[in-house]
């Protein structure tokens, strides 16, 4: 395997870096694959109409989110009536109420709201959003009805997104600028590619692959500058999606998951002919990108570090190196993995918890045996990934050799 010779500037420090010029044109030559499939795939599943076309095109009925006429204004909280123990009328109302100022109306409107919204400390000030239904055409009094449907926390939204960018900004600095440009992308292929395609009726294990490699592609390169290093990652990363997709798909057929686990799933039903199961699949590949490239990047990283540390060192010498490395960051990876479901399905779990029943039991319910299954399988991706990465990582990083050392063949750009 020939090689070549790198300056890398880490921090201030030049290190000299050995590169394997056939493994690096076997990684360039399958990330270019990689490429053309992604695009390929773009084009072919880009979602044309609009939403409710794409649901109608399902064999669902083009959905509304609100009857015709129903509108949606912004009105400021004026009065928060106390809550009573036992009062009110028979069906519940007139015990937690809030009386609203709406543009257009005279009188502040009072609203029943659930008594979770004046537990949470709703009071005099805040904006509520209501739901605002016009009077029936054939009514006597032509006066439109009001009911209470969100608090409006754009504010708290707000500063939150700020404070993020800014402390993000101020440590990271221009890797931090990058990384938050690679985000906004992410989210607007998810939000006006991955989305409108599933609607439009896409293969979801298909549109998962393909949009997650792109959103790859372009944060990996963004954040991290285009260099042998954050290919490599890229390479394992796509290897770890892949991984994932395929273990996904084998896992939610043998456990005849039905991909509808809430309320959320039983609404979508009705609106157009979807395949669940390959939505959980797709599902499932975007829940383990993030801490995917986590570990693929530092990995290859790590392969970069010791190479540069010891350039004389054998490739399998690095490769055990890097691996002791690539443990420790499995083992916090899989923690991070598991307590993010739990935190997020905590009202789940603290339900299942009052069930008198075993846990084993419970584990078959849909919503927590999808949830074991997405955590499971993101995990097995997530560490056959490493290796993965680290051998690729230690076949670029070739060792530099003894009786040539000053022997240059090519230059290239290892970070």
């Amino acid at each position: 395997m020939g090689s070549g010779h790198s300056h890398r500037a880490s921090d201030g420090v030049d290190d000299q870096i050995s590169v394997g010029t056939t493994a690096r044109t076997a990684l360039l030559a399958g990330l270019g694959v990689a490429l053309l499939l992604t695009l390929a795939g773009l084009v072919a599943w880009f979602p044309p109409g609009d939403a409710a076309e794409q649901a109608a095109k399902q064999g669902g009925a083009a959905a509304q989110f609100a009857a015709p006429g129903v509108t949606f204004p912004t009105g400021e909280v004026v009065e928060v009536a106390p809550k009573c123990a036992g009062g009110g009328l028979p069906d519940g109302s007139g015990c937690s109420t809030v009386s609203v100022r709406v543009p257009g109306e005279k009188d502040p409107v009072v609203l029943d709201v659930p008594p979770d919204v004046i537990d949470s400390g709703i009071g005099k000030g805040d904006k509520v959003e209501l739901l605002r239904t016009p009077a029936a055409k054939d009514a006597q009094v032509q006066t439109p009805s009001y009911s209470y449907f969100a608090t409006e926390r754009h504010g708290t939204l707000l500063w939150l997104t700020i404070a993020f960018v800014v402390v993000v900004l101020a440590i990271a600095r221009l890797r931090g600028l990058f990384a938050l440009v690679g985000l906004a992308f992410g989210g607007a292929v998810v939000w006006w590619w991955m989305l409108p395609a599933l609607l439009d009726g896409a293969p979801g294990v298909g549109v998962a692959l393909t949009g997650a490699a792109a959103i790859m592609f372009v944060v990996l390169y963004t954040t991290h500058g285009f260099s042998l290093r954050t290919s490599t990652a890229l390479a394992g990363t796509l290897v770890g999606i892949f991984l994932t997709a395929g273990i996904g798909i084998v896992a939610i057929g043998d456990a005849r998951l039905t991909g509808i686990s809430d309320e959320g799933g039983q609404i979508l039903a009705t609106v157009g002919a979807f395949d669940f199961q390959t939505l959980l699949g797709c599902a499932l590949v975007i829940a383990g990108l993030g801490v995917l490239n986590d570990v693929t990047i530092t990995q290859a990283s790590a392969v970069w570090e010791l190479r540069a540390a010891s350039p004389h060192a054998s490739r399998a010498t690095v490769f055990a190196s890097a691996m002791r490395i690539g443990r420790d960051h499995i083992a916090s990876a899989i923690y991070t993995i598991v307590f993010a479901y739990v935190g997020t399905a905590l009202l789940l779990l603290l339900l299942l918890r009052v069930y008198d029943r075993p846990l084993l039991d419970l584990l078959s319910t849909e919503q927590l045996a999808e949830e074991v299954v997405r955590t499971l399988v993101t995990s097995i991706g997530l560490v056959l990934a490493v290796p993965v990465t680290t051998g690729l990582a230690a076949l670029i990083a070739a060792p530099q050799d003894r009786d040539e050392p000053g022997q240059i063949e090519e230059s290239v750009q290892a970070s």
